[in-house]
């Protein structure tokens, strides 16, 4: 039983890591791309039915764009592997003697005797798909992916994608006048990215605090040229 129970955790933990990872992807652009338009249309003194349009159709846009670039690394992924899978059953059949000499090599590496390089490698070779499940994960370092990794990232993404960009958009919703609208969203919307920008961080495996405030950082630059630059245009 608890056997069981170590094996199957660290296939649950790599799925939750991967859903939360293209969410916080996801999020993070969100609500930094429609941010910056929404602050970029208000700098131009344009009304705040306008601005909830262009940041709609941005956002449908956008998370079209995301979650096709989320599906092809996915399927990229998925091809990959398939090919190097391709390769081992060719090696494992056709040049034996090469594949068992790497798998005597990977059994030296994590100190067994001979003899027993010996033994563990015709008992693995004696199985034609353990024996390429095995060079696949321990010569190579491949996982098998989910077949259904590309499109779940593809969903996961558009969608969290959408999510992020409402919130800087939800403003304009309420507040005809587009100055007014986006002081709440600039609020809303920092701290938001501060946020996503702590959890984004966490997944990735770069200080939290640091990640979180260069994601804020980003975000407002972003919007403040946009606004910059509608306000020069509109002088000028």
């Amino acid at each position: 039983m608890e056997a069981n129970i170590h094996l199957t955790h660290p296939e649950e933990h790599l799925k939750s890591s991967a859903l939360l990872t293209d969410i916080v992807i996801g999020m993070s652009d969100g609500l930094t791309v429609p941010f910056a338009l929404a602050a970029g249309l208000s700098g131009a003194a344009i009304g705040s039915n306008i601005v909830v349009i262009a940041g709609i159709a941005e956002i449908c846009a956008g998370s079209i764009a995301m979650g096709l670039g989320g599906y092809l690394a996915g399927k990229t992924e998925q091809d990959h592997y398939t090919s190097e899978v391709k390769r081992e059953y060719h090696e494992v059949e056709n040049l034996r003697y090469r594949e068992i000499e790497e798998t005597k090599e990977f059994f030296a590496n994590i100190g067994l005797s001979p003899a027993l390089q010996t033994q563990a490698t015709e008992e693995i070779a004696q199985d034609k798909d353990r024996w390429v499940d095995f060079m696949m994960k321990y010569e190579l370092g491949l996982e098998k992916p989910d077949p259904k990794r590309a499109t779940k990232s593809a969903l996961n993404i558009g969608l969290s994608y959408i999510a992020g960009g409402i919130i800087p958009l939800s403003p304009y919703f309420f507040i005809t006048n587009s100055t007014e609208a986006l002081k709440i969203s600039v609020v809303a919307t920092l701290i938001c990215l501060f946020v996503f920008g702590y959890f984004k961080s966490k997944v990735t495996g770069v200080p939290a605090l640091a990640g979180a405030l260069r994601v804020t950082l980003i975000g407002a630059m972003a919007a403040a040229a946009a606004f910059g630059v509608a306000k020069f245009f509109q002088v000028h």
